[in-house]
């Protein structure tokens, strides 16, 4: 059985989402952030030594980033046609969206969060910052259209990835000029499996 060490408030909400949607057995494993600091648990670092959330531990496997996992449960669990087959012709597109998530997408949103932290000191960054939100949410609104879904219009596991960075743009404010990312983002916040995640593993205010 997958075992989700789960923390609190975090990026390992899609993964429960995703076992969710494709109702699968697993554990939860629940790690509580530092009330003071907002940090993870020393506890998750005995499970691997960068001691983040999302990782899973699954037939002697420990298995970390949010994409890998994502990844690895759909090639491992998920029926036929949830996810293209390799000698798909669209099969990089799929993976390159998968990975565009966390490899691109949420990177300037990560900046916003921590320049913050620096007051007025982060004004000259701001606009560059800005540009690139604006930038890859372009993009994204471009390669959504006016389908309901990000791949072949049905829902897949680049929709559990992208849901993060969507979250953070509306908390950014950033998702006003994008109409049809915020009516995905609401299309994934209404599905049955992700608030059955948010009831099992707990509240989550990332985008509220």
């Amino acid at each position: 059985m997958i075992k989700v060490h789960h923390l609190n408030n975090s990026r390992s909400h899609r993964i429960v989402w995703l076992l969710e949607e494709l109702d699968i057995k697993y554990e939860i494993i629940k790690y509580q952030r530092d009330k003071i600091t907002n940090l993870a648990p020393k506890e998750l670092e005995d499970i691997h030594m960068l001691g983040k959330s999302p990782v899973i531990t699954h037939n002697k496997k420990t298995i970390i980033e949010s994409g890998v996992i994502v990844t690895y449960i759909i090639d491992k669990f998920a029926k036929e046609g949830f996810a293209p087959e390799i000698t798909d012709k669209d099969y990089y597109q799929y993976l390159e969206l998968i990975h565009y998530a966390e490899g691109s997408a949420i990177t300037p949103f990560l900046l916003l969060l921590y320049t913050r932290l620096l007051g007025e000191n982060s004004k000259p960054l701001q606009p560059r910052i800005q540009s690139e939100i604006k930038n890859h949410l372009g993009f994204l609104s471009n390669c959504l259209g006016s389908s309901n879904f990000f791949f072949r219009n049905q829902f897949s596991g680049i929709d559990i990835m992208l849901s993060f960075v969507l979250e953070a743009a509306q908390m950014s404010g950033s998702l006003e000029s994008f109409s049809n990312l915020k009516e995905i983002l609401q299309r994934y916040q209404d599905r049955s499996a992700y608030k059955k995640a948010i009831e099992l593993g707990g509240k989550y205010l990332l985008g509220k």
